[in-house]
């Protein structure tokens, strides 16, 4: 059980700072509410009229997202691998290359189906 009393302090630090940071905004900020405080804001420009059902997104944000994360994930799962890499051996390194061309492969589809190119 002494493991785990730095996670479980770090988590009430985590915490305490969060509630904290939401007290003082509360506490601090101003409280003059006027039309021009309660409007969407969108970096300074005029807020765009929305249907009512939120309006259609396009796929290609998504599609980025998706990218961000599959490459995130790669990233991830190389870390643990250089940490280990000497205690792994030749199965390791065969392991991480099937791992990078399999990704490498995703990444060129992606590009050559324009999935990289921001209109």
């Amino acid at each position: 059980m002494d493991l785990y009393i730095p996670v479980i302090v770090l988590a009430a630090l985590g915490f305490l700072f969060a509630a904290g940071s939401v007290a003082m905004a509360a506490l601090t900020g101003p409280k003059r509410w006027n039309r021009a405080r309660l409007d969407a804001y969108e970096c300074g420009i005029e807020p765009t009229p929305q249907p009512v059902g939120g309006g259609r997104m396009p796929v290609k944000y998504y599609l980025t997202a998706m990218l961000f994360i599959v490459f995130d994930i790669e990233i991830i799962f190389l870390y643990p691998w250089a940490v280990a890499f000497d205690s792994l051996g030749i199965f390791g390194l065969v392991e991480m290359v099937l791992f990078i061309l399999t990704v490498l492969v995703a990444y060129a589809y992606i590009w050559r189906r324009g999935g990289l190119e921001w209109d």
